[in-house]
Parts: structure tokens; sequence; C-alpha cells
């Protein structure tokens, strides 16, 4: 199984990514939807909300109020992190919950809007990111969503900036033309690096780089920054230094705890896109994204 992230700015298109993954085979995971499950009526959530912000959260026929609920738990740090505490554990654990239930070779596309502003891009295999100009988004909020102007432009001005979502980005999908260019765009990464990708993992294998996939890099200056975040996230406690040797060639290396840890990296590493490639040695699964690990002990 892989673990695909999808983001992208309010407006940018990430509906149609998201539909053209699922039409191709994807198991989809919505944030969005995850968020309103766990606070549904009769649910374990809107009732601690309810004891924590009051029953005038409550719409007439008992389901949440979500603009009084923001009218109070947004008015202070204190009363958000209170919102946070009660929602974010029941939308991990429903998360969890539907990640067990996926199939063993499944490409997991997980839907998260806040995804950059959350810092949890290394946990994935791929990240995706839909992209629109500011002013196009700005222009669907109001005219396709109907959303006011103001409201439209301060949603924009809260999330993650390009510069931001572009230095986590494995793939950027520009959604200035027609949806159905995007959705042509998508279903090309679906086949030549998302299907590959997956069944390198599975199978343990490095992947051989295919040049036009390659040639996408998002980041002017390569993948190695979001590399180093994405084995540190991946050998967690196991290491206790990730570095770049060789930026070019997107060459990095993991310094283990001990030999035990060494020795545990293996399956951590290949689970998490890195194929064993030799004595202390790992490449890349991912046919868009060569990259090396040299694996020592401290």
């Amino acid at each position: 199984m892989i673990r695909l992230g999808l983001t992208g700015g309010i407006g940018a298109g990430k509906s149609t990514v998201a539909k053209t993954f699922v039409e191709r085979g994807a198991f989809i995971i919505d944030a969005d939807k995850i968020a309103r499950e766990v606070v549904e009526p009769g649910s374990e959530g809107l009732a601690a909300l309810v004891e924590a912000f009051g029953p005038e959260i409550l719409t007439a026929d008992g389901g949440l109020d979500r603009p009084a609920l923001a009218a109070k738990a947004f008015v202070d740090d204190e009363s958000r992190q209170t919102l946070n505490g009660i929602t974010h554990p029941l939308i991990g654990s429903r998360t969890q919950a539907l990640l067990d239930e996926a199939p063993a070779d499944a490409i997991v596309v997980q839907d998260i809007p806040l995804l950059v502003e959350n810092h949890t891009a290394p946990f994935f295999h791929l990240v995706v990111i839909v992209f629109a100009e500011a002013d196009v988004r700005l222009h669907r909020l109001t005219t396709m969503r109907g959303v006011a102007e103001a409201d439209a432009r301060a949603r924009i001005a809260a999330q993650a900036t390009d510069e931001q979502r572009r230095a986590v980005a494995d793939v950027w999908l520009d959604n200035s033309g027609a949806p159905e260019d995007l959705a042509a765009s998508a279903a090309r990464i679906w086949d030549e690096r998302l299907v590959p990708l997956e069944m390198n993992v599975r199978d343990r294998r490095v992947a051989e780089p295919v040049p036009g996939l390659v040639a996408s890099e998002p980041n002017p200056d390569g993948p190695s920054a979001r590399l180093v975040n994405r084995l540190w996230a991946i050998a967690g406690d196991l290491a206790t230094a990730v570095e770049v040797t060789d930026a070019a060639a997107a060459g990095l290396q993991v310094t283990a705890r001990d030999a035990g840890a060494a020795e545990s990296l293996v399956d951590r590493l290949a689970d998490g896109g890195f194929a064993p490639a030799g004595p202390g040695l790992y490449g890349s699964c991912d046919p868009g994204r060569p990259a090396s690990v040299r694996v020592v002990t401290g």
C-alpha cells in the first residue's frame, strides 16, 4: 500500500483530481468528510462539543451549527485548543480505521485541504499539489460557489503560500486551463507514476527513472530537502541524523542509532518507498524521483 497526499489552495480544483484518481481505482480518504462525520448528530464528537461550548452550537434539528461553534471556538487560543482537542483525536482515529480497511495493494489518496499547513507532507509516499493562481481561485469561489469576495480573499490568505506548497510537492498539477485538461494530467500521473510506484514498493524494487517525469520536478532546487524530511518521518527514533550528501543527484545518508536500528531500517525504508539496492544502500521506488540513500551506523 502507498499513501498519496492530495492538496491545493481553496478553489484550485482538487476535487477534479480526486475524482479522476477514484475513477482509476484509488482508495479515497476525504479529510473534510471525516471532519463532518465525527460531529454528526448522535456522535461522541458532537456530545463533547456541546459539553464544552454549550447547547447554543446546535441547530433546531440537533445538528451542529458551524457558524455558532466558530463564534465560540475561535475567540481565543484556549477555546481553539479545546476544539482541536476534541476533534483531532476523533479524526485521527477514523482516518486510521479507514487506512486499516485499505487493501494491501491499494493506492490510498488522502484528500487533505490543510496538508501543508499541518506539516504532514513527509508522512506520504508522494504529495500532489493542485495549483491555480490566486485570482483564478478568487473568480471560481465568487462565481461558481457564491462566496462573498471579502470572505474568499480571507480564506485564500489564511492558507499556505504557493512557495510553501511547492516546497513539499512531488507532483505539481497546474489547473489554469479546462477541467478536462486537469483530469487528463491526473490520469497520466496515475498511470505513469502512481501505479509503478505502488508495484515497486510492494515488490521492493528500485525504480527505473522516467526522464519526462523526472524533468517535471516542481522544486527548482530539487527534491533533496523534502526527502530529508520524508526520511526522518520514516526512520523516526532509529536515526540520529539525516543529511544530503549529493544535492544534484539526490544522494542522502541516514545515520542509524546502532546496528540493530540499521537492521530495522531495512523494512521501514522499503515500506516508505526506498528499496534495498545493496549492503547499506537503498534506491527510490518512484520513477519520477530518483534518489539514493546510504545507511551508516553512528
